[in-house]
């Protein structure tokens, strides 16, 4: 959905082959088909990965790992959804926006340096509103949206810093989209 769909459109636009992962089997078979129509000869497969389960995520990037990957693209994000707690003991909004793309990346990272790849991940200027709580490491405890995004997006962005901090072989690129009404909240 949102920036992904249009993201997806525009890469097969350019005649790459696609790899998404998508936690709604539904919408992605009919993103696909939206794609094929458009495209017929669009190589476009996808994992089955709900981004606030970590055990999805490792299982995702095991099977990414076996894939001949240019690009990674991490676009996931949620926003104002019901907050609850993951089994590893975040908040799902953290889990989502932060660990499970980082997770990603770093798993992912040595077959993207074998092939000189790229990393772009949507970030967020929401990260500026708030500092950061070592006792609250994910905002858990927290009740605004706002903080609890900027939050996650916070840590995702200077951790990615940090990991690229000495890598010359995979190049990185951190987006923010700006104000972008995509269904995000939901």
């Amino acid at each position: 959905g949102g920036l992904g769909r249009e993201l997806c459109f525009y890469l097969i636009g350019l005649g790459a082959r696609l790899i998404t992962l998508d936690r709604n089997p539904e919408k992605e078979k009919k993103l696909k088909a939206e794609i094929l129509e458009k495209y017929p000869a669009a190589d476009i497969s996808s994992y089955f990965c709900d981004m606030e389960k970590l055990d999805e995520v490792t299982r995702a990037a095991e099977g990414l790992k076996k894939e001949k990957i240019d690009a990674l693209i991490l676009n996931s994000a949620a926003y104002a959804i019901p907050k609850r707690e993951t089994r590893e003991g975040y908040n799902n909004v953290f889990t989502i926006n932060f660990i499970s793309p980082y997770y990603l990346l770093k798993e992912l990272l040595p077959s993207l340096r074998e092939r000189g790849g790229r990393a772009v991940i949507v970030g967020s200027i929401a990260h500026n509103y708030s500092k950061t709580d070592p006792e609250n490491i994910d905002f858990g405890s927290k009740n605004s949206s706002a903080l609890i995004y900027g939050n996650s997006k916070r840590y995702l962005m200077y951790s990615i810093y940090k990991l690229f901090e000495n890598e010359d072989k995979v190049s990185l690129a951190v987006a923010h989209p700006g104000i972008s009404f995509t269904g995000i909240t939901n």
